[in-house]
């Protein structure tokens, strides 16, 4: 079995920004490149574990969606970061119903698991959110880390709370 990094995309890869899903808006999160690298030379697969309701709402579609993600895909590409594939949830409760797939459900994790073989209990997740925390327990992750630039959360089930991605690999 392989273990994985499992990262949040809007807080952890890039800026946040609301219902982002145009390149020009794209802004990568300083330390983001390092902290793949680190991952993929110790033999972690990388996947993105993304929420983006923004599809439910109609702000955006499937087609805008992959667009920036195969993109950004590139973009990891040309630091030698293999990102093996992005996941994402495209609902919302209110306007599209229940799904498994929404963090904190641990649907895209398990996904993951079962296409690639991944032994979740040794991977972990990166998420600027509680609900990538819980996502990542939910699929039996041991890791976490609650990414806060703003040093606001003072609490979270997190293994950590980081204000600085290198603070996750560098001891």
């Amino acid at each position: 079995m392989t273990k994985a990094l499992f990262l949040d995309r809007d807080g952890v890869i890039n800026v946040e920004k609301d219902y982002l899903y145009k390149i020009e808006d794209f802004e990568f999160i300083d330390g983001v490149f390092e902290l793949c690298i680190h991952y993929q030379e110790l033999g972690y697969l990388i996947f993105v574990v993304t929420n983006q309701s923004g599809i439910a709402r109609g702000y955006y579609n499937e087609e805008d969606f992959t667009k920036l993600s195969v993109w950004m895909s590139k973009e990891f590409l040309k630091h030698n970061i293999k990102i093996k594939k992005v996941y994402h949830c495209p609902h919302h409760p209110d306007i599209s119903g229940d799904c498994s797939c929404r963090k904190p459900k641990p649907g895209m994790l398990l996904q993951a698991s079962k296409e690639f073989n991944i032994d979740l209990a040794n991977s972990l997740i990166v998420g600027d959110k509680e609900r990538d925390i819980e996502a990542g327990l939910n699929a039996g992750l041991r890791e976490s880390y609650l990414f806060d630039e703003s040093k606001t959360i003072i609490s979270s089930c997190a293994t950590k709370i980081v204000s600085k991605l290198e603070n996750i690999w560098k001891k």
